[in-house]
């Protein structure tokens, strides 16, 4: 690691202020592809974590006719500091909503369709028989098309998880969105190790079964972490044999959000990029706009393994 990380990631700067550095400018595109994406997923009563997690990459990928379905509503049951997503109590899942996440799949004629949901802890599986039926239809209206999920961590419930990996998705995403020692103020109602626990147990099934499904997983910098704490998770990632990883910038949703505590540079992301390959995940997303989904098909097409 140069000198100048090693000072980077041992210094606990003041929290920026004024405008974002220019590697965080996001370039709008032409509205007509993002406005069809939009009538497409209102038309058919759906949420897109696009819209709801105020994703920086919105523009480029509504132009390019791609999008991120949220299962379950937009209301989240956590209470995760970083997250713009409605809290409270959800209403009833639509029994109507695998079939619409299918059609939107066929209708945007996508070689490669991202799905997650919001936590559904009122729900005794936590949403995983929702989650099953929805990549099976998915797979049914769209044969060649390749299924990527980010899943929630359903309480550690290996049955619900074993429900979502019976419907065989082709990539297994649960975000561990920050390092260990920052979990209680990040994800409250989470816990790292049953993280680290659910991505082994399907890691561990697809290699029993001899599956060609990737497990993923990813964070959000600048939340307080050093550089060096970013390369322990990623070493923790590995022993759980986790084959992709997406590093980004986190970006305060609004004002009762966390704050950020540094914009990282891109110096920094690529780094991590370079001791991830080294240590052989399959492929490392990491920029300053890297976010879960975003060059999905690329990652995975980068992976290898599909």
């Amino acid at each position: 690691m140069s000198r100048e990380l090693k000072v980077l990631s041992n210094t606990a700067p003041a929290r920026p202020t004024g405008p974002k550095p220019e590697w965080l400018r996001i370039r709008l595109g032409d509205p007509t592809n993002q406005n069809a994406v939009l009538k497409l997923v209102e038309g058919l009563n759906l949420h897109t974590v696009c819209q709801e997690a105020r994703c920086p990459n919105i523009f480029e990928c509504w132009a390019d006719r791609t999008a991120t379905f949220m299962l379950g509503g937009d209301t989240c049951t956590r209470h995760c500091g970083f997250c713009a997503v409605g809290k409270g109590q959800p209403e009833a899942l639509d029994p109507e909503e695998p079939r619409h996440v299918a059609e939107a799949v066929r209708h945007l004629n996508l070689a490669h369709a991202v799905i997650t949901s919001v936590n559904r802890d009122d729900l005794a599986d936590g949403g995983a028989s929702h989650w099953a039926e929805t990549i099976r239809e998915v797979r049914r209206l769209n044969p060649v098309c390749k299924v990527e999920v980010l899943i929630p961590d359903f309480n550690g419930d290996e049955d619900a998880l074993d429900a979502v990996l019976d419907a065989e998705p082709d990539v297994l995403n649960h975000n561990t969105e920050t390092i260990a020692r920052l979990y209680r103020r990040v994800r409250p109602d989470a816990r790292y190790d049953q993280t680290l626990t659910l991505l082994e147990r399907a890691a561990r099934r697809r290699d029993r079964e001899k599956r060609g499904m990737l497990t993923k997983s990813g964070i959000m910098a600048g939340l307080g972490e050093t550089f060096e704490e970013v390369v322990e998770l990623m070493r923790d990632l590995r022993s759980v044999s986790c084959d992709i990883m997406t590093i980004g910038q986190y970006l305060q949703p609004h004002k009762r959000r966390l704050p950020v505590e540094r914009y990282v540079t891109p110096e920094e992301f690529a780094r991590w990029r370079e001791i991830g390959m080294a240590m052989g995940f399959h492929h490392v997303e990491s920029s300053p706009l890297t976010r879960s989904s975003y060059h999905a098909r690329q990652q995975t097409e980068g992976a290898g393994a599909l």
